[in-house]
């Protein structure tokens, strides 16, 4: 018996040194200002206590000319900076709309871009602005719909019919706003946001590409940073306030609230906050997700985005008109390659995977010695375990497909003519949400867009020629039938996919506007070869939509347990992760230590960039640039720690994608710059967050308004935003 008992005990002293390593690994990762927080959640926090000067509630409060009504979605994050509607947001968050409205003769991509009156001002292409009116727990109501005994598929699709009802009722019963619900927890808790989305946006600054740009990719993800990442828009409603498309007769939008700008800028040391639309983390997610992202699909997407921009940069030398055809989508595919390869490398250097696992081992001896907690917790981690898994053995076939319409646009197009026809069919709540009335026009803009902006015949053909060999390499069990009969179809593949592209014509504007009202057989009897091959590969299209939806019903159950477990064993209440609504980080003006003996400060200077230039692509700086850092005629914009102007900063808040383009706020609630990017060792803050590595990058103000003013002539908006 003794010697039980010490076996005993010594398999507990185990468990315990486990969970106290484990909590202590979690604490320091923890440390600091993590959070990317919901508004409904700042009643929790003292942001005065953090260095915050304003009134807390002109943050945000209802009732009151909030800062959160200054803060808009434009594909990313922007802010209202002028009782005129001006809009400040990233260069490469309208990266996009600028390509759109360039050509070869008028490159504004290039060259740049001013308004110096409002009549100049042009169409951002495919742009909208969406404020944040209002949000409201409906948790329970989603989860009504759940029934005993439900397969996962059918629980999946109750929720999603419960949640376009309730969109459909907030949306009657607020005419002109724009309502979604947001899964917060997954398969726990469910928001619902109301917007006013404003339809007219248009361009009033762009800085050269050179500036807007500098560094390129070479740069991206990395400090130092000298990049002037920014760009002004401008909202328009119609005369009555209302939003409404472009119109001539349109006039600036009105913000209830706007961000004043403090040209002084920030210091090291000063607390700053960001507000923005952040993408999303993975943070509560188990190790199982981790290794599936870290040894599946995070090697393959960034391997596979990786050739396709090797692709695009060899038929861009055919000349400038066909570089503009494919600059966005490789600014695009570059910066998700770059963030994957930095994201992987920060999980094996923290040996994150292991650190997860271990927490789990110690959960999961927490939920083994209580007999209640076994029954209702035991089954989670193992379930999950082969959830994902079995996505891992998967993912070459789901790859192919997937990619088929995310990379092929023709494709893309196919699909989507074939999905309207079939989705129109049925009630409106029951259709795939593209399809659906309230966004079955921006489904068809957006396909208009892609061709007019992004889409080259070459590059087209030999993306999807690279799809069908890896189609058919897949091993036996995985083949696709549909591309396995195609391939057979000709000699070799080069005939095959050249005779595919030939007989389509899925780049025909006009002809692709007559297929819009037809139905499925209609569509089923026109000679295209590329609506035949969707034809073709829409069951398995279908066969992995419903597996998905299974796939998602038991995860969402698995995984709602598994917060509630881990909030009882860490003792504390998580924050949702970032899915894409409004949220608000904070923290400081600092610096950090990427690795032994190396220190960064937290800002650049203008003298930087006299340092990085080459005269070559990405740091040709523009020659008139060069002169008026050079002359040193600096006014006002100087910080006076460093005695020149500074071009960007660091600071610790909690950012992630979608973050791009949020103001960089002071505590006296003023602009003082806005992000665009993290720093190398932060590409995994989609996993975690270090107080020690985990650092933003933004543009400062003050580099802003020295170009605007001295390099662009832009006086007349810095007297617009309150500064002589």
């Amino acid at each position: 018996m003794r010697r039980k008992s010490r076996t005993i005990n010594s398999r507990a002293i185990l468990s315990a040194l486990v969970l106290i390593s484990t909590i202590l690994v979690l604490a320091a990762m923890v440390a600091g200002d993590e959070g990317m927080w919901p508004l409904s959640e700042l009643p929790r926090l003292n942001l005065r206590e953090k260095g915050l000067r304003m009134d807390q509630s002109l943050v945000y409060d209802p009732s009151k000319p909030s800062l959160l009504y200054a803060v808009v979605e434009v594909g990313a994050t922007g802010s209202f900076i002028s009782p005129e509607g001006l809009i400040i947001t990233n260069h490469h968050v309208a990266f996009g709309s600028v390509v759109a409205a360039s050509t070869p003769e008028k490159d504004y991509l290039k060259n740049g871009f001013l308004a110096r009156t409002r009549a100049e001002e042009i169409p951002a292409p495919g742009r909208t602005a969406r404020i944040t009116e209002s949000f409201q727990d409906v948790s329970a109501r989603v989860l009504s719909v759940i029934k005993k005994n439900m397969s996962y598929a059918d629980r999946t699709r109750a929720i999603e019919q419960q949640i376009k009802k309730i969109v459909a009722e907030a949306e009657k019963a607020n005419p002109g706003k724009r309502a979604e619900v947001a899964e917060m927890f997954p398969g726990k808790t469910y928001w619902l946001f109301l917007y006013t989305v404003l339809k007219d946006i248009r361009l009033v600054y762009v800085p050269p590409l050179a500036i807007g740009n500098f560094g390129g990719e070479d740069d991206n993800w990395i400090w130092p940073r000298h990049t002037g990442d920014f760009t002004l828009m401008r909202a328009y409603v119609a005369p009555d306030g209302k939003p409404a498309e472009y119109n001539e007769q349109n006039v600036p939008y009105k913000p209830r609230t706007y961000l004043k700008i403090n040209p002084d800028g920030a210091r090291e040391g000063d607390f700053v906050f960001l507000l923005g639309y952040p993408g999303r983390t993975y943070r509560h997610l188990p190790a199982s997700y981790i290794a599936y992202e870290q040894n599946v699909r995070m090697p393959a997407v960034a391997d596979w985005y990786e050739w396709q921009i090797n692709l695009m940069e060899e038929m861009s030398q055919a000349g400038r008109e066909v570089a503009l055809k494919h600059d966005s989508r490789i600014k695009g595919l570059a910066n998700t390659m770059k963030n994957y390869r930095g994201k992987l490398a920060g999980l094996r250097r923290l040996n994150y995977l292991a650190q997860k696992r271990q927490e789990e081992a110690a959960l999961q001896e927490f939920i083994q010695s209580d007999p209640k907690r076994r029954a209702v917790y035991g089954q989670v981690l193992p379930g999950l375990e082969k959830i994902y898994g079995d996505m891992g053995l998967e993912y070459p076939r789901v790859f192919v497909l997937e990619n088929l319409r995310r990379s092929v646009i023709l494709f893309q197009n196919a699909m989507t003519i074939l999905e309207a026809a079939v989705e129109r069919q049925k009630p409106d709540l029951e259709r795939n949400a593209a399809y659906m009335d309230r966004n079955f026009n921006q489904t068809r803009q957006r396909l208009a867009l892609g061709l007019h902006t992004n889409f080259y015949l070459p590059t087209d053909i030999a993306v999807f020629k690279e799809l069908l060999k890896k189609a058919l390499a897949l091993p036996e069990g995985q083949k696709i039938e549909a591309l396995s009969r195609l391939a057979a179809s000709g000699s070799n593949l080069d005939e095959v996919v050249n005779n595919l592209f030939k007989s389509t014509r899925m780049s025909d504007s006009g002809f692709i506007n007559g297929l819009w009202d037809k139905k499925p057989e209609e569509i089923r009897q026109v000679d295209d070869s590329l609506l035949r091959l969707a034809n073709d590969l829409y069951p398995e299209y279908k066969k992995m939509e419903e597996n998905n939806r299974a796939r998602k019903g038991q995860l969402d159950e698995l995984q709602a347990r598994l917060v509630d477990i881990r909030q009882e064993f860490l003792g504390k209440q998580f924050i949702p992760d970032a899915n894409g609504t409004l949220r608000l980080t904070f923290g400081r003006v600092e610096g950090y230590e990427p690795k032994d003996a190396v220190y960064y400060r937290p800002f650049t200077t203008v003298q930087g960039i006299l340092e990085k230039t080459t005269g070559r692509e990405p740091y040709d700086t523009p020659p008139a640039l060069l002169q008026l850092i050079s002359q040193k005629n600096f006014g006002r914009f100087v910080n006076p720690d460093l005695d020149t102007i500074p071009v960007c900063l660091l600071y610790s808040t909690d950012t992630t994608g979608g973050n791009s383009g949020s103001p960089i706020i002071d505590g006296d609630g003023r602009l003082v710059g806005v992000n665009f990017d993290r720093a190398w060792e932060a590409t995994i803050n989609d996993f975690t967050w270090s107080q020690r590595f985990s650092r933003s990058i933004g543009v400062d103000i003050r580099y802003v308004l020295w170009v605007m003013k001295e390099f662009a002539g832009a006086g007349h908006l810095l007297e617009e935003i309150g500064l002589k």
